[in-house]
C-alpha cells in the first residue's frame, strides 16, 4: 500500500472511532438523564410524572372553629343516595366524600378524640346545622320528614371527621324498618363506636377507618379486620 493510501485509511479510521464515541456517549447520558431526578422537567422540556396523592385520599377540612357558620351547600338535585343490597343508604361520593379534622392525628389521639368529652366541645350548633341540613336536603333531593333523617358526618366526629366542611355531612335518609316519625334510626352509629373502640385501644390505624368508614359504612368492620 502506498503511503498515501495508508495516510487516508489512518484518517478514516480515527473519523470512525470517534463516531462510535460519541454515539456511546450520547446513549448514555438518554438513558439517565432525561428525567430530573428530583421529578422536575425533564431535560428535553417535556413534564416529568408528578408525584400523585395516594389513592382514595380524603381531603382535609379547617378543623374545629371557634364561631361557625353556615357553609354552602352542592346545588339542589345535584346528589344522589345510593343503597347497599340490603337497601341501607350511603352518600353521593361527588357531593360527600369525606373530609377530615386537621387536629386529630395517630400523634393526638389521647388529647383529641380518645378524650372524654372531645366531640362535644367541636361540634356545631342546631342554629348551624339545622339550616344547612334543610339546604342539603334539597341538594340530594331528599323530600321525607327531616326529624326522621339524620344530619351525619360521613367520617363521624368521634373518628376524626371535620365538625362542618360540607363534604363531610350529608342527609342519611332512615334505614330499613325504621318506624315513621320516630326519629333517625342510624345503625352507622354502632359501627362508628366499634371502629372509635378499635382505633383508641391501638387494633386499627386512624387512617384505616376513616377510608373503610367513607367508603362504605356497612363494610366499614371488615375492610379493617373487626369484626361485625
Amino acid at each position: 500500500m502506498s503511503l498515501n493510501a495508508r495516510s487516508r485509511s489512518a484518517r478514516w479510521a480515527a473519523v470512525a472511532a470517534v463516531t462510535v464515541l460519541a454515539t456511546t456517549l450520547a446513549g448514555c447520558s438518554s438513558g439517565k438523564g432525561d428525567a430530573d431526578p428530583k421529578g422536575g422537567a425533564s431535560r428535553s422540556g417535556t413534564a416529568a410524572p408528578s408525584a400523585s396523592a395516594p389513592s382514595g385520599a380524603i381531603a382535609v377540612g379547617p378543623g374545629p372553629q371557634s364561631t361557625y357558620t353556615v357553609q354552602h351547600q352542592p346545588a339542589p338535585g345535584s346528589c344522589h343516595f345510593r343503597y347497599t343490597a340490603d337497601k341501607q343508604p350511603l352518600p353521593d361520593p361527588k357531593c360527600t366524600p369525606g373530609a377530615t379534622n386537621p387536629k386529630v392525628t395517630p400523634q393526638t389521639l389521647t388529647t383529641t378524640i380518645c378524650r372524654s368529652g372531645y366531640t362535644k366541645g367541636i361540634r356545631p350548633p342546631v342554629s348551624i346545622t339545622n339550616r344547612e341540613k334543610a339546604a342539603n336536603a334539597k341538594s340530594y333531593g331528599y323530600t321525607g320528614p327531616l326529624h326522621d333523617a339524620e344530619y351525619d358526618h360521613l367520617i363521624s366526629l368521634q373518628l376524626g371527621g371535620d365538625p362542618n366542611d360540607p363534604r363531610n355531612i350529608w342527609v342519611e335518609p332512615p334505614s330499613p324498618g325504621h318506624r315513621p316519625g320516630a326519629g333517625p334510626n342510624n345503625p352507622k352509629d354502632g359501627v362508628e363506636n366499634k371502629l372509635k373502640a378499635a382505633v383508641c385501644a391501638g387494633r386499627t390505624d386512624l387512617a384505616k377507618a376513616q377510608q373503610a368508614i367513607a367508603h362504605d359504612w356497612t363494610t366499614a368492620l371488615s375492610t379493617v379486620g373487626l369484626k361485625e
